[in-house]
This record gives C-alpha cells, sequence and structure tokens, in this order.
C-alpha cells in the first residue's frame, strides 16, 4: 500500500465507524441485540443459526440478515423455512459486509417486532474482521474439520470477539484437532473469549450457546427501558 492510499483508507474506514455507531443507536433504541456471526466458508455459520432459532423460537423473536457475494437465496429460505423473517443482502462481490450495507437492511426489518437479530457475515476470515457493523456482539464458528491452527493464521478476526463457538464436535474422535491448542491460541489474542463447543448435527452444547445469548438479550431490554 503506497503512502498516499493510507489517508484514502483510514478516512473509508472511519466513514464506515461512524455509520456503525449510528446502526447501533437504532438498535439499543429498539432494544434489540444484534450479534454478527462470521467464519469461513462451510464451518456451519447457518446450521447454527437454525439451531440458535430452534432453541429460541418459542419465547424469544428472532430476524435474520444475510450477507452474500451472489444474488443467491439459499441460506435465507432456510431461514424463512422455519419461519422466521430474513432480508438478504447482496455485497455485489465484495468479501464483507459493512456499516452501511447493514443500515440498508435495517430498514427491511421490522425492529419493533424483534428481541434479537441475527447477522450472517459474508463467508472469510480475513475482510469481516475490519468492518465494523454496530452489533453487540461478534461471533465467529469454527469447525472441527478446519484444524486447530487458525488463531495463528488469522489472529485479527479473533481479536474484536466475544464469542467463539466450536463446531462439529462430534468429529473429534475422528479429527486430528487439539482443543488447547486451539483455545491457547484464541486466548492469547482476546483473554477474554467465550468458548461455546457444540454439534449442530447433534445438539450437544447448544443449550449453553443459547442460555448466554438469552440473557445478553435479557440486559438489552432492560438497557432499552
Amino acid at each position: 500500500m503506497s503512502p498516499e492510499s493510507v489517508p484514502v483508507v483510514e478516512k473509508i474506514m472511519d466513514a464506515n465507524d461512524q455509520v456503525a455507531l449510528l446502526n447501533r443507536k437504532i438498535l439499543d433504541e429498539a432494544g434489540v441485540f444484534a450479534i454478527n456471526i462470521m467464519a469461513s466458508p462451510g464451518a456451519g455459520k447457518t446450521s447454527t443459526i437454525l439451531r440458535t432459532i430452534e432453541a429460541l423460537a418459542s419465547e424469544v423473536r428472532i430476524a435474520v440478515i444475510e450477507g452474500d457475494t451472489a444474488p443467491v437465496t439459499i441460506d435465507s429460505d432456510k431461514v424463512k423455512a422455519v419461519g422466521i423473517p430474513a432480508v438478504q443482502i447482496n455485497t455485489g462481490g465484495s468479501c464483507h459486509l459493512d456499516a452501511p450495507m447493514l443500515t440498508r437492511g435495517l430498514e427491511k426489518v421490522d425492529l419493533n417486532s424483534i428481541d434479537l437479530l441475527i447477522i450472517e457475515n459474508v463467508g472469510n476470515l480475513i475482510c469481516p474482521a475490519s468492518f465494523k457493523l454496530g452489533s453487540h456482539a461478534n461471533v465467529v464458528v469454527a469447525s472441527i474439520p478446519e484444524g486447530d491452527d487458525k488463531p495463528y493464521k488469522y489472529p485479527n478476526i479473533y481479536r474484536g470477539l466475544e464469542v467463539m463457538i466450536i463446531n462439529k464436535i462430534d468429529l473429534l474422535p475422528y479429527v486430528d484437532f487439539n482443543m488447547e491448542y486451539f483455545r491457547n491460541g484464541a486466548k492469547i489474542l482476546n483473554e477474554n473469549l467465550v468458548f461455546f463447543p457444540v454439534s449442530c448435527k447433534t445438539g450437544e452444547g447448544v443449550s449453553k450457546w443459547t442460555n448466554w445469548l438469552k440473557n445478553r438479550i435479557k440486559q438489552q431490554k432492560e438497557l432499552a427501558k
């Protein structure tokens, strides 16, 4: 990157952050708790979202915003099929959602009728880490088949996280994955990171994640009073 381009990049990021603050204000005023879910392709973002919906839909009002690089509705169709409103955002080929994109998505969601907004970011461990959206918590879904070295290879995304979901633990007997090595690598980058090992296939561990989520939703509602 040339010295001349640095101020331009800084201006773009600052503008994005300002919009993110406005998004957060909109969510706070509505008493909606929003999570930004990031992951590599195939780690299980959508299956995590569907398991979360299954566990919470009877007591929590949920909506989903889906980010995708192409105008396909596969993931949003899966969400709608279980009776949850979903908004599709086409990034136009960009490898991440940004705050202005989320603003456009929020305009299509009835925030007064929901408690939880789930944002599914583009499948990528690099670009989404750089763009604040205005959500209350950043969540990364990792999976056992991806290997235990991801925190060491993609450190930036772990620094801004609140929650780490480790999916597909049902495969641990069959995959060479060192859980302690993985957790230590993430903890070095973010000592306050909360871990939830789960299997979206069997449901193991999902209740611990959704209980954490329910507590945060409750806190958000109390702050909005």
